[in-house]
């Protein structure tokens, strides 16, 4: 499968992005709740997404159905087995987004980019132009 070089430049600075946030949430907030027993400690693997309390990711939509149309939804999940209640579990997210939205501009210069509230998620939105093909 052939991906335009620009679109795996933008990506490979998102998941970046995600990673520094993901490092900073661990660092302030991973000892929250004892960390899920299949999952490894934070650091462990090469890869935030697959260790430590906080899965934190991007994924793309289309936006079909959605009043802030296009973007990448913050996937967000605490690996756990312990009860999370949900006014914590929305400060986390709240959290995370905060952070992603503090950190776009440095991450993405001169990019017209936010993070917004769809439903019951948060979505990053605005220019994903990826310029002269």
């Amino acid at each position: 499968m052939y991906i335009h070089p620009k679109l795996a430049a933008f990506t490979d600075t998102l998941e970046k992005l995600f990673r520094e946030v993901d490092e900073i949430l661990e660092d302030r907030r991973g000892d929250s709740f004892s960390l899920h027993p299949n999952r490894p400690q934070h650091g462990e693997t090469g890869n935030p997404e697959m260790d430590g309390l906080f899965e934190i990711a991007p994924d793309f939509t289309a936006g079909l159905g959605s009043q802030k149309g296009r973007g990448y939804l913050i996937g967000f999940r605490v690996a756990t087995l312990d009860k999370v209640a949900p006014e914590q579990f929305e400060a986390f997210m709240a959290e995370a987004a905060a952070l992603i939205q503090e950190k776009l501009p440095l991450y993405f210069p001169g990019r017209s980019l936010e993070v917004v509230r769809d439903g019951k998620r948060f979505k990053i939105t605005g220019d994903f132009s990826l310029g002269d093909a």
